[in-house]
């Protein structure tokens, strides 16, 4: 009777190691779901409501984290920022290479490239403040004649814009003639004394006369013939165009009144507006290139001759000057105008963007290691060229990485939860 029972023992004891084998195994599971709908969870297995897939277990934290983790753990250490923690980095994951294909899983090479982007942005058109002349009348008279009609009109160098009559002028004209006639004709000779005062009366008129818009053409042709005028004509200093025009003829004029703007546009400002991380991408004399809707088939070439050192607050933008040769006068004040130029940032081992995974503090690129295997491994990153990150650290030229992270993650279950881990 002892043998009989001591015999059923050892044939239960198998059977119970069994089931207890399960009971661990099934309270380790957490739910179940489905690998291409992670939003599908069930406590039971089964088939997936969506696509009808098999449900695939997912484990609790612990358990998870020991299933994934186990085995894969590589010997070298990542030192985080300050040098005193360090960072065991992740552990390499089995992804088959059939279901790396199922969900769409794309790869790039990792390569040195000559990187650069473009920045864009709009710019508004104005003219040089240093071709455009505002003309004040500085003496007290009447507007004699106009020669110009209205703005807008074009005016070539040295064309008469307005004449000015004053009899203040003819006053003036006629000290400094009877000054020159003293000095070139005296009717007895002039001691050195009075010849010296004689000269600074002289020099004085004739500041006078300059400072009334009169040339220095007009003032020798005035010596010359000897005739005092009692009109001034005020001539256009470049060919430009009339910005303003506020005078009217036989108007009385005093000092101070505005009468003629002229603009020179053959060469002319465009003010850009960049972000304030695009400012170290910013130089002085950097070609930039300048479009306008108004004209879709002209391109427009210019430098960077000023870069604002003040930051817009609102908008956090600062404001760049462009200079731009306008020979036939396209571009017009106040125009809406398209402003890209080419930022140049050498050649660098580069990575696609859309392998990048940022998760915070770090981040992560998955590299191939081949048979479905993918190893996690921080990157430090430079910045963003158009489509690609330069790579300061992590990979090595020719490496083979996962070129669509964030839909790895998606896809693959077994990675979010290690994501998460990290």
């Amino acid at each position: 009777m002892p043998a009989l029972l001591l015999g059923l023992i050892c044939l239960l004891l198998p059977a119970c190691s069994h089931e207890m084998s399960r009971a661990d195994a099934d309270s380790d599971i957490a739910y179940y779901t489905c690998a291409m709908h992670p939003s599908v969870r069930s406590k039971t297995p089964g088939k997936c409501p969506i696509c009808s897939m098999t449900l695939i277990p997912v484990m609790k934290k612990s358990a998870d984290a020991t299933t994934n983790i186990a085995g894969h753990v590589h010997s070298h250490h990542h030192e985080m920022a300050g040098g005193a923690n360090q960072v065991e980095p992740p552990a390499v994951f089995n992804v088959p290479v059939a279901r790396q294909q199922l969900i769409g899983v794309t790869y790039a090479t990792v390569e040195k490239k000559r990187l650069q982007s473009t920045l864009r942005t709009v710019g508004i058109v104005t003219y040089d403040k240093q071709r455009k002349w505002d003309f004040v009348s500085r003496i007290d008279g009447y507007v004699q004649k106009l020669d110009v009609s209205s703005s807008g009109e074009l005016v070539e160098e040295n064309q008469p814009l307005l004449t000015i009559y004053s009899q203040e002028l003819l006053t003036t004209q006629r000290e400094f003639l009877d000054l020159l006639r003293m000095r070139d004709e005296p009717q007895k000779p002039l001691s050195e004394a009075v010849q010296q005062s004689t000269q600074k009366l002289i020099e004085s008129a004739r500041r006078r006369l300059i400072q009334w818009n009169i040339t220095p053409d007009q003032i020798a042709g005035l010596e010359k013939t000897r005739e005092a005028k009692e009109t001034l004509t005020l001539y256009s200093p470049f060919k430009g165009v009339v910005q303003s025009l506020q005078a009217d003829q036989g108007r009385r004029v005093s000092a101070g009144d505005r009468l003629v703007e002229v603009a020179d546009l053959s060469a002319v400002w465009v003010w850009a507006q960049f972000y304030q991380d695009e400012l170290p991408l910013l130089k002085k004399d950097m070609p930039v290139t300048i479009t306008s809707d108004s004209f879709p088939d002209d391109k427009f070439s210019g430098k960077i001759a000023v870069i604002d050192p003040f930051i817009n607050d609102a908008s956090r933008t600062i404001r760049v000057r462009v200079d731009i040769q306008n020979s036939d006068f396209k571009l017009r004040p106040d125009m809406y105008v398209n402003v890209s130029l080419q930022n140049e940032a050498g050649e660098s081992l580069a990575v696609p963007a859309s392998a990048v995974m940022p998760t915070g503090e770090r981040n992560i690129v998955f590299v191939d290691k081949g048979e479905g295997r993918l190893e996690p491994r921080f990157v430090a990153l430079g910045r963003k060229y158009g489509d690609d990150y330069a790579v300061k650290s992590g990979l090595k030229e020719g490496e083979r990485v996962v070129n669509s992270a964030n839909f790895l993650i998606d896809a693959e279950s077994k990675v979010q939860g290690a994501v998460k881990s990290w």
